[in-house]
Formats: structure tokens, sequence, C-alpha cells
């Protein structure tokens, strides 16, 4: 009988993370179609979300990082740069390198982008969810959350 609740209980945790993916997938999917900052290959959003987030690198650091040879990250570097959405200068530290960083122009297109995704969801979640719901909600992104740090 223990065996049987053990099973029934991984059965059904199995259940709920195949939807959580499938709802967090198509979730996702509806955010992206809000807005979009341009088409990047997933290596360049990697490098875009890097740089925003840890600032100016330089082509081998970015390639440590992504875990990729300095040649690949040097192709990626030269597609953003020739969509205007990084720019390189000089290191200070190091003038044999060059640092890479978001231009001021992208840094405004991904603000607006994001800025249109979150007012899709705002609206979505005010007229899908009742107050109620949204609280419920609420308490599941902390839960979200943990699962994302684990």
């Amino acid at each position: 009988m223990v065996k049987q609740a053990l099973t029934s209980e991984a059965a059904q945790l199995a259940a709920l993370a195949g939807e959580l993916r499938i709802s967090l997938s198509k979730l996702i999917r509806r955010v992206r179609e809000q807005a979009s900052a341009g088409d990047f290959t997933s290596s360049q959003q990697s490098v875009l979300l890097r740089l925003e987030r840890d600032g100016p690198a330089t082509v081998s650091a970015l390639a440590r990082a992504e875990s990729v040879r300095p040649q690949s990250m040097r192709i990626t570097v030269a597609g953003l740069e020739a969509m205007g959405a990084i720019s390189g200068e000089p290191d200070p530290d190091d003038g044999r390198q060059t640092l890479i960083t978001l231009t001021s122009t992208f840094r405004k297109t991904v603000k607006a982008s994001r800025a249109a995704k979150e007012d899709w969801l705002v609206h979505a979640l005010q007229a899908q969810l009742s107050a109620q719901e949204q609280e419920q909600l609420a308490a599941a992104v902390k839960l979200l959350q943990r699962l994302a740090d684990f």
C-alpha cells in the first residue's frame, strides 16, 4: 500500500512537472510575441544578456563565460556589431584588448521591448485573473523562483 502511494505521488509530480514545463513555455512564447528586440540567435541573445547583466567584457572573457572558442565568439560579436547592438572600445587596462559593450540605442530598444511585454502581461493578469487568483499567482511566483534557484 505504501509503495503504491509513493508511485502515485511520483506520477502526480511527473504530470505536474510536464504541465508546468508546457505552461511556462507557452507563456514565454506569448510574451516574446508582444515585442522583439530583433532577430537574434540564441548565442547572440546569451551574449547580449551577459553584457547587460555583467557589463563590458572582452571577446576572450565572453568566450570563456559562454564556453565557446574565441573564434566562435568573434563571429557572434561581429554579427551583433553589424546589427548595431554592441560596440567595442580599447580596454583602458590593456590597449591590446577591446571591451565590448551594449550600444545606447540597443539599450533603449531592449527597454521598450521589455515595457511592451510587461504591459501585455499586466493586461493579461487583469483580464484573466481575479484578485484572489492574482494573490495565488504571487505565491506561486515565489515557489517558481525557488525552483529556478535550485
